[in-house]
């Protein structure tokens, strides 16, 4: 035993040098704002958090270099400098994690694919050296011992849904340039206790909620604050208020860290909407500096969201829902998706009417698309529905993801309704008067009295150059709506000051928005163009 524990020991002492690669986004998306970046100041949205928490489970006697592809082009010298290459990430990014690693053979460069996309779908990437599946923190040292004990490749499963998050280190933060991003990312937990049939979530992570401990999240909290960075804190996880109880625990020692460090940061986060059931869980982040909150929202049809498992969203009336996580004062951006099986008749005026009634400017409005390994997926290959090809792949370059992308079945409605109805909601909730209405309204609604309504000394600095830049850029950016713009802006600070944070964050994300739904809206009149037999019998089907 004590061989091999030396042997061990001998192996991670050597020096290797890793260059961590995250693949580029395949084409334009709501997701990634481009125009919205270019107005703040930034190139991305958020850096690979996956990506630098592996680097923290590295050997620390290893030489590291982060390339964001997003941002910056991967040189020949930086393939050359490495002994191995790390990359992967998810459905999106898998044309250029494909890409990066035929560019790392052409040096002759071993290649570790790891990350969401690969864990589902590991065929697809056979070309990798190594395939690291599942959570990182469970296989990382097997694949660690065996690329330096020399072998050529092999394939590393971590044990499903076991992974000890509280053993998770602190993320290499420090491999950042923190003036690239708009916000930079953590997490607290991993999993969901819901089962929403086309969801991939439960199967990559599981219907338990696993949490980190509050000492944890201080600790990467304080790591980022003697880094020097101040302002946007995503917390990534795909439903924060999973594990109620764990969150509740964690959400008192964060807000005292912030009121002793004079609240350095604004947290958002991504929940489902029975956290508006949960009086007590709103005002704990509401105290915590907590400003947004994405919602998966789906469909206004309620015999919809209970056949595809969305029970949750069915307790109450959404709009009122919506209204009570504003009065708590937290934005709302909300996912809407077109093309469930049980959807009859036309499903764009209620969601147009949910949409406007609800007041919620942001809406990622997206067609179905049956991710690899869901229950969707499985039901859908069962009843031979599923599409083989292209159209069961990842996006391709220059698509627009699900937007555009999705529908990658045949539709139980003739698909030329569908789209049709997908395109009405886009053209609608995009309009400039629809969109700066919504911000209006929302912003009478916000009541926002704590810590996310204030300016802070810690930020000061920042929120005013980003207020000077978002008001001297984004006019210039919206050349058929500085009139809506002005107009929202004025009426919004006259009703509420105190939303003069989230309205204009609101208007400076229409500047991507705007523009990008006239693109979704071209592409889908060319789908509908297209649509020849209602059963797609055009297309191959697995």
């Amino acid at each position: 035993m004590q061989t091999i524990t030396r042997r061990k020991t001998h192996l991670l002492d050597q020096c290797r040098k890793a260059l961590l690669v995250y693949p580029r986004f395949s084409g334009s998306s709501f997701w990634n704002y481009r125009e919205t970046c270019e107005v703040i100041g930034a190139k991305h949205p958020a850096p690979p958090l996956g990506l630098i928490t592996v680097a923290a489970l590295l050997p620390a006697s290893w030489d590291l270099r982060l390339v964001d592809r997003n941002i910056d082009d991967l040189s020949a010298a930086d393939v050359a400098w490495a002994d191995v290459i790390l990359t992967g990430g998810m459905l999106p990014q898998q044309a250029d994690t494909l890409a990066i690693v035929e560019l790392a053979h052409g040096q002759a460069k071993p290649v570790v694919v790891g990350g969401p996309d690969v864990t589902s779908s590991p065929d697809r990437y056979a070309s990798a050296d190594f395939r690291v599946l599942g959570e990182a923190e469970g296989v990382i040292d097997d694949f660690v011992l065996a690329y330096l004990a020399g072998h050529p490749n092999g394939l590393f499963e971590s044990p499903k849904f076991q992974v000890d998050v509280t053993r998770s280190p602190i993320p290499r933060f420090d491999l950042l340039n923190f003036n690239h991003y708009v916000q930079i990312g953590v997490q607290f937990s991993r999993g969901c206790p819901f089962t929403c049939e086309f969801c991939d979530i439960i199967e990559l992570y599981g219907r338990k909620p696993r949490a980190k401990t509050t000492a944890q999240m201080l600790a990467e909290l304080e790591r980022l604050y003697q880094l020097g960075y101040r302002g946007h804190v995503d917390f990534v996880d795909d439903n924060l208020i999973g594990n109620k109880k764990a969150v509740k625990n964690v959400l008192p020692a964060l807000r005292e860290w912030q009121e002793r460090k004079g609240f350095p940061f604004e947290f958002s986060t991504e929940a489902s909407l029975n956290l508006a059931d949960d009086t007590e869980l709103l005002g704990m982040m509401k105290a915590a500096a907590f400003f947004a909150v994405f919602i998966g929202i789906e469909t206004p049809d309620t015999a919809t969201l209970m056949a595809t498992g969305k029970k949750q969203n069915t307790r109450g009336p959404i709009a009122d829902s919506i209204a009570r996580i504003y009065q708590a004062g937290l934005f709302v951006l909300a996912g809407f998706i077109v093309g469930f099986d049980d959807e009859h008749g036309d499903i764009s005026e209620p969601m147009i009417r949910l949409i406007e009634e609800a007041a919620i400017p942001v809406c990622m409005v997206g067609l179905l698309y049956a991710l690899p390994n869901t229950q969707l997926t499985r039901r859908l290959q069962q009843e031979g529905r599923l599409f083989r090809g292209h159209d069961v792949d990842a996006p391709s370059e220059g698509s627009a993801d699900q937007c555009t992308s999705g529908l990658n079945f045949v539709t139980r409605r003739p698909r030329k309704e569908v789209l049709s109805d997908y395109r009405r909601v886009i053209a609608a909730v995009y309009r400039p008067d629809r969109y700066f209405g919504r911000v209006e309204r929302m912003a009478r609604a916000l009541k926002l009295d704590g810590p996310s309504g204030s300016l802070h000394l810690a930020t000061l600095g920042k929120d005013l150059r980003q207020f000077a830049r978002l008001l001297w850029h984004v006019p210039g950016h919206l050349p058929g709506a500085r009139r809506y713009f002005w107009v929202t802006l004025f009426r919004c600070v006259f009703a509420n000051p105190r939303s003069i944070k989230p309205v204009l964050k609101a208007l400076a994300l229409y500047v991507h928005l705007g523009v990008f739904a006239q693109v979704v809206e071209r592409e889908i009149t060319r789908q509908i163009s297209t649509v020849g037999d209602p059963s797609n019998s055009d297309l191959v089907m697995i």
